[in-house]
C-alpha cells in the first residue's frame, strides 16, 4: 500500500474563528493573517492506493462547487477542482477511487465530492465507482442539522449521497467493508460522530486536530460545538497515538501534511518530525520520509 497527501482547494477563514480560545497576539505567530484577519488553510486529502487491492481516498476537501459569489464569501482560493489535478499528478482519476471515507460532511471536507460549478448545471457527484463511508451518528446530524452548523452542510451533497446507492454508514465497533485495513474511532467535540480513520500507521485527524498548532491541547476552534469535550478527547487521542507510534495526518495545515506526536518534559503535546507531503510512500516500509516543514516554534 502506498500513501499520498493530495492538496485540494485552499481556503481563507477568519483566524479568530480558527483559534477560538487563543488571542490574536498568540495565534498570529502560528498563521499569518491577511488584512481581513483571515488565515490560509489547506484542504488536504489522503490517498491509500493498493489497500487490499482498492484505492481509498480519505476526504475530498472543499472542492470547486460554489458559485463565484459564494466562493468569494467563503474564501475559496481557486475556481478549478484542485483535488482532481492532484489525483492526476499521482497517476489517478476520480473514476479510479473505490472508496471515499468522509470524517464528516461539513462542506470544507466533503465539497470535493461534487463536480465544479458550471452556470445552469445541477450538482452532480464525482467518484462514480466509489463507495462512500460516513459515520452513522454524523449522518443523522447532516440530515437534520442543528441551527448552529446548518450552514456547514450542503443539501445537494446529502441528497446525492443518499440517492447514490453507495452510501455506507459506519457504527462504532461494527466491521465495515474495509475490514481490518482501516481502524475507526469517533469524536463528539467538533461535530456529532466525527469519524477518525487510521491506516498505514497514520491517522486522519480531521477537525479534531486541524494542524500542528492545534496539537497543543488547550487550543480549540470557534467552530467546535463542545470545546471542553474536544480537549478531553484530544488528550486521550494523542496519548494513544504516542503509545502506539501512530503519526498524525493534517487536513488544514497549510505547510504540514503529517507529524509525529510527542510530549515534552513539561507535559505539553507537540508535533515533531513534520512532513510537508507524502508522495507514493510505501507504508509497509516503516520509513515515511519526505520534506520537513521546519520546527514547531510554539
Amino acid at each position: 500500500m502506498k500513501l499520498w497527501s493530495l492538496m485540494g482547494n485552499s481556503q481563507k477563514l477568519d483566524g479568530g474563528a480558527m483559534f477560538g480560545n487563543a488571542p490574536r497576539a498568540l495565534w498570529s505567530r502560528w498563521a499569518e493573517p491577511d488584512e481581513h484577519n483571515r488565515i490560509r488553510l489547506a484542504c488536504r486529502c489522503l490517498l491509500a492506493a493498493g489497500l487490499d487491492g482498492r484505492n481509498v481516498l480519505f476526504e475530498t476537501g472543499i472542492g470547486a462547487f460554489f458559485e463565484p459569489a459564494m466562493r468569494e464569501r467563503y474564501g475559496v482560493m481557486e475556481d478549478r477542482h484542485v483535488l482532481l489535478e492532484s489525483l492526476a499528478e499521482a497517476g489517478f482519476r476520480h473514476e479510479d477511487i473505490d472508496v471515499v471515507v468522509l470524517s464528516h460532511l461539513h462542506f470544507d471536507h466533503a465539497g470535493g465530492l461534487l463536480a465544479p460549478w458550471a452556470d445552469g448545471e445541477p450538482a452532480r457527484l464525482l467518484f462514480p465507482n466509489a463507495r462512500f463511508l460516513v459515520g452513522a451518528a454524523h449522518w443523522a446530524r447532516a440530515t437534520d442539522p442543528h441551527p448552529r452548523d446548518r450552514a456547514s452542510f450542503i443539501p445537494d451533497i446529502v441528497r446525492l449521497l443518499d440517492e447514490s446507492g453507495r452510501l455506507e454508514l459506519v457504527e462504532p465497533g461494527v466491521a465495515t467493508s474495509l475490514g481490518e485495513a482501516v481502524r475507526f474511532e469517533f469524536s463528539e467535540g467538533h461535530t456529532p460522530g466525527l469519524m477518525l480513520a487510521e491506516v498505514g500507521g497514520m491517522v486522519f485527524c480531521a477537525d479534531l486536530i486541524p494542524g500542528t498548532a492545534w496539537v497543543h491541547v488547550p487550543v480549540t476552534m470557534g467552530y467546535d460545538r463542545w470545546p471542553e469535550k474536544l480537549i478531553d478527547e484530544k488528550k486521550a487521542f494523542l496519548d494513544d497515538k504516542i503509545a502506539r507510534g501512530v503519526k498524525l495526518f493534517f487536513t488544514h495545515d497549510e505547510h504540514c501534511a503529517a507529524a509525529t506526536p510527542v510530549k515534552d518534559d513539561k507535559g505539553r503535546y507537540l508535533a515533531a518530525d513534520m512532513l510537508e507531503r507524502l508522495a507514493g510512500v510505501d507504508s509497509k516500509a516503516g520509513a515515511i520520509r519526505e520534506s520537513g516543514c521546519g520546527p514547531d516554534t510554539r
